[in-house]
């Protein structure tokens, strides 16, 4: 390829359900690794805000995973990834998000709007478990609500035998809507999840195993080149954004592993482009933070679940107040605000010791769930940019603050609101260069 041309940009489609807990995922999963053992440069993307399912679509693709998200993004950001996503590739799969038509309010964020957006098809992934005919009223509903983003195809999963093959085959007939799949039941593509989701697939126990097998089904059960035949080129024409985020510092230190593993990769790819470099660490290892960064990101993840762990890490603990001391910039999101804390109470009660680098105590003891998108503006300069500064992004934990306190040098991080424009009051926390929330940041935002 000349110098100058860009990369040729495949077509794709997007998998898409009624609801959530339809198999999308699975679904996903199956195509991506039936399509890269055919020998396809097979790519992927998930629609919203999501950490772990994109870990899978590595695992089952062996590339990238992009998120893109028409609320939390600006325009150029989502144009560009788009672009991204499908850069030098054989096909697009994109996995939806909860319904085709959820999202905030008004649709935005949905997988139906970037279906309208993209120009790529929707492929309707229907749990079939204890319905027949009742199915076909149910894919008319979704031909006829909004008839311009309408699935071009169905894929039915978990189908019980041969008869409820049949039945679903003569109810929806008369619809005139391709039916490329039904996926049979089968407890061994079911997918392990805990508090947050499905657990993450670093910690599977045998997930090649399970890619090969979700595979193998889709090729029994799935018309896959009929499939491939549906996808279409994306109608987006867009350069390169400028990074999400601005970066933390020249070098940035980045804590990554099984419990600091909820970083998004256009934030992290986005620094590099901005020129700095980043230094990967394991605070499970004990790793401290390389001694020449300027900055230091903890991610969000499940500290939680390896709080004594953490707790009794000196080497991470001590480097990471170290950073701070010599006047790194210090950022933690939602279980990297956790650690930066006092204490983090878990599940059981128990108090674990960690960094203290801001007054906060947070606590498993009484789970309660917070969720949803957010709107967030910057109390006062700080490493994440000016006074004032606009940001979008989400919210999902089951954790609360049970001891915060503000006030001479502590100040809030954000003012925050939800997607309606709602008022939800201070969030987080920023004492110098060191800062923190429960809120995980996806984009910069227009004033």
């Amino acid at each position: 390829m000349g110098p100058g041309i860009a990369p040729p940009i495949g077509p794709g489609f997007i998998v898409a359900a009624p609801g959530s807990g339809s198999g999308k995922t699975t679904v996903t999963l199956a195509l991506l690794r039936h399509f890269r053992n055919a020998g396809l440069r097979v790519a992927s993307a998930k629609v919203g805000p999501d950490y772990i399912d994109p870990a899978f679509h590595r695992a089952a693709g062996g590339g990238p995973c992009l998120n893109l998200d028409s609320w939390a993004m600006r325009p150029e950001t989502l144009m560009g990834l788009i672009v991204e996503a499908g850069q030098d590739a054989d096909l697009v799969v994109v996995e939806g998000v909860m319904g085709l038509f959820d999202g905030a309010r008004g649709g935005g964020g949905s997988t139906a709007e970037l279906a309208a957006l993209t120009g790529w098809p929707s492929v309707l992934v229907v749990d079939a478990r204890g319905m027949s005919a009742s199915a076909a009223a149910l894919l008319h509903g979704f031909a006829h609500y909004k008839p311009a983003l309408a699935p071009a195809a169905v894929i039915f999963n978990r189908v019980g035998s041969r008869r409820h093959k049949s039945a679903l085959q003569a109810a929806c007939a008369p619809l005139g809507l391709p039916i490329l799949g039904y996926l049979t039941r089968d407890a061994g593509l079911a997918l392990p999840e805990r508090h947050l989701g499905l657990v993450q697939a670093v910690e599977h126990p045998a997930l090649e195993a399970f890619l090969e097998a979700a595979a193998a089904a889709a090729a029994r059960d799935i018309d896959c080149e009929d499939l491939r035949a549906l996808a279409r080129p994306t109608t987006v024409d867009a350069g390169a954004a400028e990074p999400a985020l601005l970066p933390l510092g020249q070098r940035i230190a980045v804590a990554d592993d099984e419990a600091f593993a909820f970083a998004y990769p256009h934030v992290l790819e986005g620094w590099r482009r901005a020129g700095a470099s980043l230094a990967p660490f394991s605070p499970l290892a004990d790793e401290a933070p390389a001694g020449d960064c300027n900055a230091v990101y903890l991610p969000g993840g499940y500290p939680e679940l390896h709080a004594g762990k953490l707790a009794g890490n000196g080497g991470f603990l001590e480097g990471l107040q170290a950073a701070a001391a010599r006047g790194a910039a210090v950022f933690g999101e939602c279980g990297g605000y956790m650690v930066l804390g006092k204490r983090l109470i878990d599940a059981e009660g128990e108090g674990h010791v960690m960094a203290g680098l801001l007054p906060v105590e947070t606590s498993f003891a009484t789970p309660r769930l917070s969720l949803g998108y957010r709107r967030m503006r910057l109390g006062d300069a700080g490493p994440l940019g000016a006074a004032g500064a606009a940001f979008r992004g989400h919210e999902f934990h089951y954790a609360e603050e049970v001891a915060a306190e503000a006030g001479g040098a502590v100040a809030p991080l954000f003012e925050a609101g939800d997607a309606k424009g709602e008022g939800r009051g201070p969030a987080g926390l920023r004492q110098g260069k060191v800062c923190g929330s429960f809120l995980h940041l996806i984009d910069r935002a227009r004033a």
